[in-house]
């Protein structure tokens, strides 16, 4: 049975408590209208002027007078502390995508969770936008009609092993792992496709390919099942 709190055939843009610039949230808006704050991005997004369709989280950083704003049922308490307020959006946020705003930048330890997050939710596609990248879990199958000499970066967050065409050094026949050998700062030839093997690579890319992303997985491009559960460690976000 499905846990969705929010259920979207639509992209969906979640707002976290971190860092946010005004454009980037205007893009992502753009992109995916429908807004769910986590737990204290409530206050972001009504300093922005925007009310989101639903805010969920452990509410410990989204103020009583800021909930007072909304209706009561676009308030989604979510109380166990064994998971991070990003996690627990995107495990009860069904949508084709979602696009993560206020994940990146600012606190370290935040922005490392937030990336285990997308590998352990990997049936939920997020795309995280950074200050000047773009950060998703590799999905399955992948092509994107990229630009001679533009960064693509894999970053393993476990051993995986994968191949590709159009990157300037192919990753067939290796094998990835965060303590033995990673992938950053390869470079597209033209375009590119990349194929996974499991559900276990960052991809980062510059902040211009965020739309194409958005299509392959609205367009069905493929996605991860959902894995065993799992939790990450208790943090405030």
């Amino acid at each position: 049975m499905s846990d969705a709190m929010i259920i979207s055939s639509f992209p969906v843009t979640l707002l976290g408590g971190g860092q946010v610039s005004a454009p980037d949230l205007d893009e992502a808006l753009t992109i995916a209208p429908e807004l769910v704050a986590v737990d204290g991005g409530l206050v972001r997004a009504l300093a922005a002027g925007v009310q989101p369709h639903a805010v969920i989280g452990d509410m410990d950083s989204a103020p009583p007078e800021a909930l007072a704003q909304l209706p009561p049922e676009r308030i989604h308490r979510v109380s166990e502390q064994q998971s991070t307020d990003f996690d627990k959006a995107l495990r009860h946020v069904n949508a084709p995508v979602a696009l993560g705003v206020g994940f990146c930048g600012g606190r370290v330890d935040h922005q490392l969770a937030a990336f285990h997050t997308l590998l352990v939710r990997a049936d939920r596609p997020c795309i995280l936008i950074a200050e000047e990248e773009v950060i998703v879990l590799a999905p399955p199958k992948l092509a994107l009609d990229m630009v001679a000499g533009d960064v693509v970066s894999l970053y393993p967050m476990m051993p995986v092993t994968g191949r590709s065409t159009g990157l300037e050094w192919p990753i067939e026949g290796l094998a990835f792992d965060p303590a033995r050998f990673i992938g950053t700062s390869n470079r597209a030839v033209g375009p590119v496709t990349l194929e996974m093997e499991a559900a276990g690579m960052l991809l980062i890319l510059p902040k211009q390919y965020l739309r194409l992303l958005v299509a392959h997985f609205v367009q069905g491009g493929g996605r991860w099942p959902a894995r065993a559960a799992q939790h990450i460690s208790p943090l405030p976000q």
